[in-house]
């Protein structure tokens, strides 16, 4: 879902939306925590998972089922043709609150 950060421009036919607003698995939510991946690799049975998939898919499970991780709806801003030029922003609940805090984030 694509979002205009200052809602004005939504009247604007020369401007495009600026924030996307998606959703992230629990295992991606995981996945986002490095230092947690590093403390999960230091593991014996999770030591390969740089190389394996099955192993790091393993881990990642573990990581979410251990840890009580959720998904959550993230934000990131954009170029006007979708192009990603920020890390993602926040974990919400909802794309509504996602939404709201990436104006939040714009307002200051």
């Amino acid at each position: 879902m694509f979002i205009y950060s200052n809602p004005a421009d939504a009247n604007d036919p020369h401007k495009l939306p600026d924030v996307e607003i998606f959703e992230l698995t629990a295992e991606e939510v995981a996945a986002a925590d490095d230092d947690m991946v590093w403390e999960y690799m230091r593991r014996r049975e999770f030591q390969l998972a740089a190389m394996s998939s099955r192993v790091r898919e393993a881990m990642l499970a573990a990581m979410v089922a251990e840890e009580g991780i959720k998904g959550a709806w993230v934000f990131r801003f954009c170029t006007p043709g979708y192009l990603p030029e920020s890390d993602h922003f926040g974990y919400y609940s909802s794309a509504e609150d996602a939404a709201q805090g990436a104006r939040d984030f714009v307002d200051g």
